[in-house]
């Protein structure tokens, strides 16, 4: 049977749109120049959808669009790319590319996608990049309809894809970072539970994996933490992304949003983990036990938060790392102090809750940020950390008085890590979980019900019957959806379209999930500069018919990893290949005083542009841990790097290459990382601000 596609213009939800904001505004690009746009805000009568159109001038038009949608959508979406300045400008972006820019909050009630209606999200987007081709010819005063590009990463990816599996509306789109039906919760309690059982054997791990090492990650780790490596990096979990763990950084992501709607879906799963056979907390010599924590204490004293201004829409907070933020209610400062605390060494104190047992807060449930013992006597601080569902904190504690009884309890945050054992896809194409399964493919756990719609805010399953072009954006070390993601989707187009020709996967190595551009340090880059070039593409493609480059080669192995073809002239895809050797090695040893010599050599698919720059360090220079969030420890400035190395380009075949040579000396015994980061370019324009495509490479120097 034919597929029904969407048509938002015969949807009587949507038939008056309202004007309600109608004005000429100035964005700046990072090189000074000014772009004026004309703004226009509204909504559709008689709903929720709102929406935000930034028109360029008409001699910048180039009759196109392209509209970010966001992973969480808020109340006031549609306003959240405003506050972006910079690289991080998406309008100024849009602006420079001849598109006029789209964003819409989706119809959203709640920071959750609205209410119940998953499909809102898709169609309402549809709905208002139908409106804005009406508006953007009268604006033009034209009748061409204009060529329209959808795009979002993680929640947003979902919705890209929804929207061009099931509309019209759009003419191409370039999801990235995105996950499967089967994703969530699933990647992000099993990385939360490697948190848990892992959290000793970082550093070792770490070193294994980095440049010079042993390459054998399992060594020295215990048979628990051996066995939980293998078995999420069978799942997909990319190794080298410990690397954050390994630094001091654990997040969970956005398992606390996450989390109540696998209660409300499955409440007795948290009863069944710790007292029924084939669960491991039902295992009293598993990890999962041995972590628990169920403490039952009295209050002393309480600490109210402090004051906080409320969050302007436009401030942000619609990127992949940070969109389900908009849900949470910061601790701002709070502490109680408490009669007891937990005792023992090794302590599992993230995700412990505090639920108060008696009095007039009774009930409600506050996560513990930090705990703090005395010294010389009994009892101590805890403080309180961000929270899923606290509306008013200072409401909640208001009610709290000394005396007041509060089970300091991790059970059910423990119990969510293991859920995806237990979540094991009746379709076999998700080969991440044969490790759950026998000879017949039947699982080998004990299994929950199926969830009746995906996790995935779309309310629709992803079938590959894309109705336009498409080029997806994937990370090699994405911490928050697994890389096979896009592997498996491209599988589905297949079978839906009978080939991949409308589509290219591009997969991006030294890449973590977040969107933010800022992103990188001495471990990972950022993929903003690829993703972007993909947009460029992907309108060259639809309006120019200029075929983009060739997907990334690659191939899916049993060990759960998406593993690129080696050989650069058969490799394609988007992204420059460094290579820093330190006196002709991965790992050099060296007297102290004495000369390394470091030579980076760097290969460029055939068509993907030129080097424009190679920034070398001969160290790692310390970054501090922030107290709230990866993101600071993971972003540095041009201020880390020793300079920018200057280098020769040629050519190997179709092959862009480049070389570079430094010389140093280490006065000091120790071991280091020399590291240097590659930017490579289409046109070879070093001062794009926009798509630098970004890569680097690691040497270690062990100094004696």
């Amino acid at each position: 049977m034919e597929k029904k596609i969407y048509d938002p213009q015969t949807d009587p939800r949507f038939a008056n749109p309202v004007i309600d904001r109608d004005e000429w505004q100035e964005r700046s690009l990072p090189n000074g120049t000014v772009l004026p746009f004309r703004l226009m805000h509204g909504s559709f009568e008689g709903t929720n959808v709102k929406f935000l159109f930034c028109f360029p001038t008409k001699e910048k038009y180039g009759n196109r669009f392209q509209q970010y949608l966001s992973p969480f959508p808020g109340p006031d979406e549609e306003m959240a790319s405003l506050g972006h300045t910079g690289y991080e400008d998406r309008i100024a972006f849009a602006l420079s590319c001849g598109a006029y820019f789209v964003e819409t909050n989706m119809g959203s009630e709640s920071q959750f996608g609205g209410k119940k209606d998953d499909f809102l999200t898709w169609q309402s987007s549809a709905a208002a990049a139908e409106f804005s081709r009406k508006k953007a010819m009268e604006v033009y005063e034209t009748d061409k309809r204009p060529y329209g590009y959808v795009y979002g990463g993680s929640g947003g990816g979902y919705k890209t894809m929804a929207c061009i599996e099931n509309t019209r509306a759009w003419d191409g789109a370039a999801p990235f970072v995105i996950g499967s039906p089967v994703s969530l919760p699933n990647t992000i309690t099993m990385h939360v539970q490697g948190q848990r059982v892992l959290r000793n054997a970082f550093p070792k791990i770490l070193d294994a994996l980095d440049a010079g090492g042993s390459g054998d990650p399992y060594a020295g780790l215990t048979k628990d933490e051996a066995d939980m490596l293998r078995e999420l990096t069978r799942m997909g979990f990319p190794p080298l992304a410990w690397y954050l763990e390994a630094k001091g950084i654990v997040d969970a992501g956005s398992l606390p949003v996450l989390m109540p709607g696998v209660k409300g879906l499955d409440p007795d799963f948290f009863t069944d983990f710790w007292t029924k056979p084939g669960y491991a907390g039902a295992d009293s010599e598993s990890s999962s036990s041995k972590d628990r924590i169920v403490h039952l204490t009295r209050v002393k004293s309480v600490h109210l938060p402090e004051a906080s201004g409320a969050r302007r829409p436009e401030d942000g907070l619609n990127g992949v790392d940070d969109a389900w933020k908009k849900q949470l209610a910061a601790g701002n400062g709070a502490w109680l102090e408490l009669e007891t605390l937990p005792g023992g060494e090794n302590l599992y104190l993230e995700g412990l809750s505090m639920v108060f047992q008696s009095g007039e807060a009774k009930g409600a449930n506050l996560l513990v940020g930090r705990m703090m013992h005395y010294g010389d006597r009994t009892g101590g601080i805890v403080t309180i950390g961000s929270a899923y569902g606290t509306s008013d904190l200072t409401e909640t504690l208001n009610k709290v008085r000394p005396g007041d009884e509060i089970l300091l309890d991790n059970s059910d945050y423990i119990a969510i890590q293991s859920y995806y054992r237990h979540q094991v896809p009746e379709d076999l194409s998700f080969h991440a979980w044969d490790q759950f399964r026998d000879q017949d493919g039947k699982p080998i756990t004990p299994q929950r019900p199926p969830f009746p719609i995906p996790f995935t805010g779309v309310g629709v399953r992803q079938d590959g019957c894309i109705q336009g072009k498409v080029i997806n954006i994937q990370a090699l070390m994405d911490e928050s959806t697994c890389p096979w993601c896009a592997d498996w989707w491209r599988h589905k187009i297949i079978e839906a379209k009978g080939s991949d020709a409308d589509h290219r996967t591009y997969f991006m190595e030294r890449c973590m999930h977040g969107d933010v551009n800022a992103i990188g340090n001495y471990m990972v880059v950022n993929y903003v500069g690829a993703l972007r070039q993909a947009l460029i593409d992907l309108f060259r493609w639809v309006e120019e018919g200029t075929e983009p480059l060739q997907r990334t080669a690659y191939t899916l192995e049993e060990d759960g990893q998406i593993h690129t073809e080696p050989d650069v002239s058969k490799r394609f895809g988007i992204q420059g290949i460094p290579t820093l050797l330190a006196n002709g090695s991965k790992c050099a040893r060296v007297k102290t005083g004495e000369c390394v010599r470091f030579t980076v050599d760097v290969e460029v698919p055939e068509g993907a542009g030129e080097v424009t720059e190679i920034l070398f360090s001969r160290e790692e220079k310390p970054l501090a841990v922030p107290d709230s969030g990866p993101l600071a420890h993971i972003t540095m400035g041009r201020e880390m790097w020793d300079g920018a190395l200057p280098f020769t380009k040629g050519a190997k075949g179709a092959v862009h290459t480049a070389h570079a040579e430094t010389v140093t000396a280490y006065a000091k015994p120790g071991t280091y990382f020399a590291t240097v980061r590659i930017a490579t370019q289409r046109n070879g324009d070093v001062s794009d601000p926009f798509t630098q495509v970004l890569n680097l490479d690691r040497a270690r120097i062990i100094v004696e």
